[in-house]
């Protein structure tokens, strides 16, 4: 390939970072039809060391992976987390997110900027039960900066009101096993389950999760034992399979699978492990958003100890077993969430969504057959094999079955994650948390994030289901319960969700594009009381946008850009 190398050279410290991660060699030594892959990470190592992406390095990582300079600045340019200009080696980065804009953050801003710390305004960070919340990202020598900062490492059991409760599953080993522990794990029941899957068998696997009704945690509901049973049913093509885990959890007000990550990383990949024999994949990747650095480095020292006890690697528990995960960080893109932008992330190119079909299960990571779960899915693969997919859809309703994790943030006395089975009404849960704090006066509670809908005082008594809040026009979303109370300016949460979907959106699609930058300009006018026409004429227009983008968006950030705003249209009159 003619790279075009423009005249730039790498330093010394930027050459030892990229072939830190490359491993030493020659220029042109790797092919980018096969190592294509391992550009994120080599950013990464880039900008952890020098604090930015120099033309030179640029050029350095060109010519290691024989792929385009232009390339590869495309790739830096997409991902909030890599700068291609110079910044300061420290920076803070202050969440002004819904949870945190509601908790002081305008005033931590305030402060950060009267102080003249290096700092800049972020979205949800995924710390919403400390809002309002901040982020050090720090650039230098890798060993040095985790050795100084591994003693703030916090403690999950913090984010976990219900810590040591009898009842609970999901989260009963946080706080009661030491995460870096794999023989912590294993004496509170940790791979017994895997045991039991290898004794059965993975068809035996595939119908105890299809009989369970497990349905996918991360927001789209789709049946579980469905994805593994399709990519199951083409072991005789002879493809390779992979299995995936999504933990970039980016959707504001949702911290649930960093906690578990970080309180309890051996069910993450007990879990992955199993859907990995269910499906016969050998190989699998577990994506994790690049602002979770204490959950990573847990689930890396996981991985480590799994691997060296037998239960990663070939012959695991002494079978004819072979699997092995990789962990890959994201690198501040909301949309890489969206299966397929995932897929595209890991294999070296920007984040953004493809078509479907085909569907994952039929090409996905690398074109090959994948089944993606989120941490959440998976915590609870481990419980439906060692009692059984009947037991396991006995739990909670006939419609959502088992266990489920809500993040409890904003007006809350106890924000944290919370274990329930399904069924709780929303007014219980606020309860459980402590009920409301702030001035104890409801105004309304985002369910599911950003990407969900507003509800009034009035509907707290709906079971929170997928049948319960579908009859409200609701959805569970990513487990976000945000109660606001009355001093919250709804018109200013909402510019904020607009402008937050108008920053992620990956601007393939003309629809998500367009109509993003729209929605917040339009917004920002009625809140100003500038309409274009009348007050009324703007608010349709409002709605046809969001209906548009619906409609037509490739991925669902466009088709949910506007369920926030369009269920407080539906319920309060804000602009009339």
């Amino acid at each position: 390939m003619d790279l075009h190398l423009t005249a730039e050279q790498a330093t010394v410290t930027e050459k030892s970072a990229v072939d830190g991660e490359l491993g030493a060699g020659q220029p042109g030594a790797l092919d980018a039809r096969l190592d294509r892959d391992r550009l994120l990470p080599a950013l990464h190592a880039i900008q952890a060391r020098v604090g930015h992406i120099t033309p030179g390095a640029v050029n350095y990582l060109a010519e290691r992976l024989d792929v385009a300079p232009a390339e590869i600045h495309g790739v830096a340019s997409f991902y909030g987390m890599f700068s291609l200009t110079p910044k300061p080696p420290v920076i803070v980065h202050v969440c002004d997110d819904i949870v945190c804009l509601t908790r002081g953050a305008s005033d931590i801003c305030a402060q950060a900027e009267q102080a003249g710390i290096d700092w800049q305004r972020s979205p949800c960070l995924g710390l919403c039960d400390r809002a309002p919340a901040s982020l050090v990202i720090a650039a230098g020598d890798s060993d040095a900066i985790e050795a100084a900062t591994r003693g703030a490492e916090h403690d999950p059991v913090a984010a976990v009101p219900q810590a040591g409760q009898p009842q609970l599953r999901l989260l009963r080993r946080i706080g009661r096993v030491n995460p870096d522990s794999v023989d912590d794990y294993r004496c509170e029941g940790g791979y017994d389950a895997l045991r039991k899957a290898l004794d059965i068998g993975p068809e035996a696997v595939v119908r105890e999760v299809i009989e369970s009704k497990l349905l996918g945690r991360g927001g789209a509901a789709f049946p579980t034992g469905k994805k593994w049973e399709a990519l199951l049913s083409q072991r005789a093509l002879g493809k390779t399979h992979y299995v995936v885990c999504n933990a970039d959890e980016s959707e504001p007000g949702t911290f649930k699978d960093r906690v578990v990550m970080e309180g309890d990383p051996f069910a993450v990949i007990e879990g992955l492990t199993i859907a990995a024999f269910a499906t016969g994949s050998r190989k699998g990747y577990l994506y994790i958003r690049g602002e979770y650095p204490v959950a990573a480095r847990r689930l890396h020292r996981a991985i480590e100890s799994a691997r060296a006890a037998g239960l990663l690697g070939s012959k695991i528990l002494g079978r004819d077993f072979e699997f092995d995960i990789e962990l890959r960080r994201g690198a501040g893109a909301y949309i890489c969430g969206e299966e397929t932008a995932l897929f595209n992330s890991i294999e070296g190119y920007r984040g953004e969504p493809r078509n479907k079909p085909p569907f994952p299960t039929q090409a996905g990571l690398f074109r090959q057959p994948t089944v993606v779960n989120n941490v959440e899915t998976l915590i609870n693969i481990p419980e439906i094999i060692l009692h059984g997919g009947a037991a396991y859809a006995s739990i909670g309703t006939k419609d959502s079955t088992g266990y489920r994790l809500f993040c409890l943030c904003g007006h809350v006395a106890r924000p944290g994650v919370y274990e329930v089975p399904y069924g709780p009404t929303l007014r219980e849960m606020i309860d459980l948390a402590g009920g409301l704090s702030g001035t104890g006066r409801l105004q309304a509670v985002l369910l599911g994030g950003a990407a969900g809908a507003f509800v009034t005082p009035a509907e707290l008594d709906t079971p929170l289901t997928f049948e319960g809040t579908r009859k409200i026009g609701a959805t569970l979303g990513s487990g976000v319960i945000m109660p606001l109370d009355d001093s919250v300016d709804l018109k200013r949460i909402l510019l904020r969700i607009a402008s937050f979907f108008r920053d992620e959106s990956c601007g393939q699609c003309v629809p998500c594009r367009v109509g993003a930058v729209r929605q917040e300009e339009a917004l920002e006018r009625l809140i100003h009381n500038r309409p274009l026409g009348s007050v009324g004429d703007e608010v349709r227009t409002l709605r046809e946008m969001g209906q548009a983008m619906r409609d037509a968006s490739i991925c669902g950030l466009g088709q949910t850009a506007s369920s926030a705003l369009e269920s407080a249209l539906n319920r309060w009159s804000l602009f009339s």
